[in-house]
């Protein structure tokens, strides 16, 4: 399998760590384990700003749920189930 621009094996990591990082400092670097991507190496600012931009992400659990959207969930479930019980008859 040839090697894309920015992309080594993790043999290539042992053997020319110094370059490789160098790239990464340009631009992010894949590395590879038996020709499967398992590592990315970026620089400290794009890491920075992909953390940024993660922090945007919000968590809600049904407690946290407006009521009208709960209810319309609720609504669709039941309406799934009502389907799913009319196709068994």
């Amino acid at each position: 399998m040839p090697k894309s621009r920015g992309s080594y094996s993790t043999s290539d990591l042992s053997l020319k760590s110094g370059d490789i990082i160098a790239e990464a400092l340009r631009h992010p670097v894949t590395i590879t384990q038996r020709n499967k991507p398992r590592l990315v190496l970026l620089n400290i600012e794009d890491y920075l700003r992909l953390m940024k931009q993660s922090d945007r992400r919000t968590v809600g659990t049904f407690e946290t749920t407006p009521d009208e959207l709960f209810a319309e969930f609720e609504n669709a479930v039941e309406a799934y189930a009502d389907e799913d019980e009319a196709s068994r008859s």
